[in-house]
């Protein structure tokens, strides 16, 4: 490494190395219930999507499919997993699913109460803004290094650093949303004696839910995305397979793999996209069982 002959060397590298070495010596019985709580959450999910036999999870997911969008996309589910399954990674795209799934969860957790409190407060907002900036524009892969420093390889640190990735369109969609309710119903709100808890919980959130859907669809995708990232520190699933195929150029192994992270995909988007905007579809089997509960 080169130093500049103007500019005296700045060591932020060794910075971060040594505040990661005060973190390991000080911290490990967090990091330890960290890795306990999350390894038992995936394993559990992972044993919940394995024990029952695979047609029956495609028609659970079918089902949810039909219920949340239309008869189209849940007749589309069963043959996209169907696919999955005979390409003989069901297994993997269930592991996959659970580790995207607990990302999703604990990302959720984190970034909604955070763009709550940067919407309502302009210094929070501030202060998180430039973080989010920097959560964002730092190479996934960067986030791996403490990860395996803190919780070695497999599942809990390829969730980690999903969480990581993936929590800013959280926490900027959500402060969006609650933004733009419109000020005067906030008002209205407060004239007739409700709290601001009240006001949030019972006008800024349900109106705001639109948006914050559209924040969980980027936590999602971006979760899906780190995948095979999180496949590189021994997390098994569908990343594993793709990062094996690399490795030994196995070409029909890589094209399995990644069709079954774009199956995922599809099903995740398409399902979040309808649970935000659930009036956009007239013909999801909710809205139906509605519209009959009505006439009777």
């Amino acid at each position: 490494m080169e130093e500049d002959p103007i500019f005296p060397r700045v060591p932020v590298g060794d910075w971060a190395e040594s505040i990661i070495d005060w973190l390991t010596t000080n911290v490990s019985a967090l990091f330890d219930f960290i890795d306990l709580t999350v390894g038992w959450l995936v394993e559990t999910l992972n044993t919940a999507l394995l024990s029952p036999p695979s047609i029956v999870i495609i028609l659970v997911l079918t089902l949810i499919a039909w219920l949340v969008r239309s008869w189209e996309f849940a007749v589309a589910t069963p043959i996209g997993f169907a696919l999955v399954a005979g390409m003989g990674q069901w297994e993997n795209a269930m592991l996959t699913l659970s580790l995207v799934i607990i990302a999703t969860i604990v990302a959720v957790i984190i970034a909604v109460p955070i763009g709550i409190a940067a919407a309502r407060n302009a210094w929070v907002s501030g202060a998180v803004r430039p973080l989010l900036d920097f959560m964002q524009t730092m190479p996934a892969f960067v986030y791996l290094i403490p990860a395996i420093i803190f919780f070695s390889v497999g599942a809990v640190p390829g969730v980690v650093a999903t969480v990581i990735f993936s929590l800013p369109p959280g926490v900027r969609l959500t402060e969006l949303g609650i933004r733009q309710v419109d000020s005067e119903t906030v008002e209205a709100g407060a004239a007739f004696g409700a709290t601001p808890r009240q006001i949030l919980r019972g006008i800024q959130l349900p109106l705001a839910t639109p948006t914050i859907m559209a924040g969980i669809n980027q936590v999602i995708m971006l979760a899906l995305s780190m995948v095979v990232i999180a496949g590189m520190v021994g997390a098994d699933g569908l990343g594993k397979e793709v990062v094996s195929a690399i490795s030994t150029l196995n070409i029909p192994l890589g094209v399995e793999a990644g069709l079954g992270v774009v199956i995922l995909a599809i099903f995740l988007d398409r399902t979040t996209a309808a649970l935000g905007s659930p009036g956009e579809y007239p013909g999801s089997l909710r809205r139906v069982l509605r519209r009959a509960t009505n006439r009777s």
